[in-house]
């Protein structure tokens, strides 16, 4: 088992991005947002494990501030498909909360690394 595999917060961000695929097969999206979305969530998952990977702290920092960055896009994504009626309250309000905590997670990684 590699060392990011262990890390709460990558166990989370993985499920996020899994959600995130399950959501876009269920809406019709146009394929730019669809595109955008999927590769937002998935980048969030990817560049844990990368900074993970990294020996000095200001790499594995720069990393982890990547995925926050890319969880942040996710956010902003849902917020306008909110605008546009495209996801209910209640299924963005549930990405929404899944995407703070993770948010936090990663923060205090980050804050660590200083």
């Amino acid at each position: 088992m590699f060392d990011f595999e262990k890390l709460n917060v990558y166990k989370k961000a993985k499920s996020f991005n899994s959600e995130i695929r399950t959501f876009i097969k269920e809406v019709k999206l146009d394929p730019t947002t669809t595109d955008q979305l999927r590769r937002a969530a998935f980048s969030i998952v990817l560049n844990l494990a990368e900074g993970a990977g990294r020996f000095s702290k200001a790499d594995r920092r720069n990393f982890f501030v990547i995925a926050r960055s890319s969880l942040f896009e996710c956010v902003a994504i849902l917020d306008v498909l909110k605008g546009e009626s495209l996801i209910d309250q209640q299924k963005f309000d549930h990405f929404y909360a899944s995407a703070e905590e993770v948010s936090k997670m990663i923060f205090a990684m980050i804050k660590n690394l200083q």
